[in-house]
C-alpha cells in the first residue's frame, strides 16, 4: 500500500493522475489517511538529509482539519473537482508546513577541521609455530597449511578453514586471530562453524576444533557466532566472565574489558550461560540475553537487531548514554575520545547510523540532538556539553 501512495504522490506532483487515481488520492486525503501524510513527510526527508525528526501523526489534524471545512453544494462533477482543490490544498498545505518546519529547525552544519575514515577488514592471524599472518595484506587463496588444515582467504575477505588430513585429530596447538580498532573479519573455522570478529577482539582455538570432544573458543572482545551443529561435540565459548555451552545456534558476545558487563544475545536455538565465579548459570531463548557482571547474571528479552547491527552494517542506540555510544566509535574508528565536558556523557541517544559513514557525519546524527558538538583534532575526537 505505501508503493501505491508513494505513486499517487509522483503521479499527483507531475500532474499525470487519471480520473480513477484523482479519485483514489481524494479518498485517502479526506479520510485523514496516516499513509499518504506518511509518504509526503518521506519525500521531503529524502530531499532534506539533515532534517530533524518528526512524528509522523501529528500531521494528521491538520489534514482532518483543512478537509473537514464546508465545501459548497453542486453538481456530482463539480462537487468532485472542488474536493480535489481541497484534497491538493492540504497536501500543498503540509508540504509547505513541513518545510518550514525543517528550515527553522535545522542547525547550520557543522564544519570539521579533519576527518576519519570507518574501519575495515583488518586482521592478524597467529599460527601455532609463532608466524603472524597480515589478513589483510595476503593474497587471497591458500596462505597457510598446518596439522592438516588448509587455511585460505577467499576473494571476498573470509578466512576458511579446510580439514585435508587426519594429522590434527590430536594437535591442541593454537591459532589466533585479533582485530584492532577499526578492523573486522570473518572466519569459517575447521568444525564449520562461522565467526564475526568485530573491532579490537580475538579469538583462540585450537587445530583440532573439528574432532575435539569440547569445541573450544576463547573470546575477548565482541563476536556473532553461528555454530555448526554437533551433539556429540559441544561448541563452548569462554571470556573472562562467563562460559557460553551450545550444540548448534546463532548468537553474539560482547565481552570487551572496558563494559561493566557481558552481554550474550541469542537469536536462534538454545544456549547455557554459566558465570566463572558465582557458578549460577541460565539457559536463554531466542529473543533473550544475558548480563553477566561481578554480582551475577540477569537476563532480559531484547530486540537482537541492536546486539548485531555492527555484523550487519550499522550502529543502533535503544536510549543509550553518549559515552557507551563513544566507546564503540572509537574501536570502529580507532580514534581517542576526550570529554571537554563530563555531563557529555550523560546525554541519551537513540537511532540508527551507517558505519560505513566517515565519523563526521555519524557525529553530526549525535549533534542534531543539540545536547553535544565534537571537534575532531586528528585522531582525538572532543566532546562539548551544549
Amino acid at each position: 500500500m505505501e508503493e501505491r501512495v508513494h505513486y499517487l504522490l509522483q503521479q499527483f506532483t507531475a500532474k499525470t493522475l487519471n480520473e480513477a487515481e484523482r479519485e483514489e488520492l481524494l479518498t485517502l486525503a479526506e479520510d485523514g489517511s496516516s499513509l499518504l501524510t506518511g509518504e509526503i513527510i518521506k519525500m521531503i526527508i529524502a530531499e532534506e538529509e539533515h532534517a530533524v525528526e518528526v512524528v509522523v501523526g501529528k500531521w494528521n489534524p491538520v489534514l482532518n482539519k483543512i478537509l473537514a471545512v464546508d465545501k459548497p453544494t453542486r453538481s456530482p462533477k463539480r462537487i468532485l473537482m472542488n474536493s480535489l482543490k481541497w484534497a491538493a490544498a492540504a497536501i500543498v498545505f503540509i508540504v509547505l508546513s513541513f518545510t518550514a518546519y525543517i528550515s527553522l529547525h535545522k542547525k547550520k552544519e557543522h564544519v570539521f577541521a579533519s576527518d576519519v575514515a570507518p574501519g575495515k577488514n583488518k586482521a592478524i592471524l597467529t599460527l601455532a609455530d609463532g608466524r603472524k599472518i597480515s589478513l589483510s595484506d595476503a593474497i587471497a587463496g591458500n596462505i597457510a597449511k598446518e596439522a592438516g588444515i588448509s587455511i585460505t582467504k577467499t576473494a571476498d575477505g573470509q578466512l576458511v578453514y579446510t580439514v585435508v588430513g587426519s594429522e590434527n585429530a590430536n594437535d591442541t596447538r593454537l591459532n589466533t586471530i585479533s582485530t584492532p580498532n577499526g578492523g573486522e573479519w570473518q572466519i569459517q573455522l575447521p568444525d564449520g562453524s562461522t565467526v564475526w570478529l568485530n573491532a579490537a577482539s580475538s579469538i583462540q582455538y585450537s587445530l583440532n576444533i573439528g574432532t575435539a570432544k569440547q569445541r573450544l573458543v576463547k573470546l575477548d572482545g565482541e563476536a556473532y557466532f553461528e555454530v555448526a551443529k554437533n551433539a556429540v561435540h559441544p561448541f563452548i565459548v569462554e571470556t573472562d566472565k562467563q562460559a557460553v555451552e551450545v550444540l548448534g545456534t546463532h548468537f553474539n558476545i560482547n565481552s570487551y574489558k572496558d563494559e561493566k558487563v557481558t552481554k550474550t544475545t541469542l537469536l536462534e536455538g538454545s544456549v547455557r550461560v554459566s558465570h566463572n565465579t558465582t557458578n549460577e548459570s541460565e539457559v536463554l531463548k531466542p529473543g533473550e540475553q544475558s548480563l553477566v557482571s561481578v554480582a551475577g547474571i540477569t537476563v532480559k528479552e531484547v530486540a537482537v537487531d541492536e546486539a548485531i547491527a555492527w555484523k550487519n552494517g550499522y550502529f543502533m542506540f535503544n536510549n543509550e548514554r553518549q559515552e557507551s555510544i563513544l566507546r564503540k566509535i572509537a574501536r570502529w574508528y580507532n580514534v581517542e575520545i576526550e570529554y571537554a565536558d563530563q555531563d557529555a556523557k550523560e546525554v541519551m541517544y537513540y537511532g540508527t547510523v551507517s558505519r560505513f559513514e566517515k565519523i563526521s557525519k555519524v557525529l553530526r546524527k549525535f549533534e542534531q540532538t543539540g545536547e553535544v558538538r565534537f571537534d575532531i583534532k586528528g585522531n582525538k575526537v572532543i566532546v562539548y556539553k551544549e
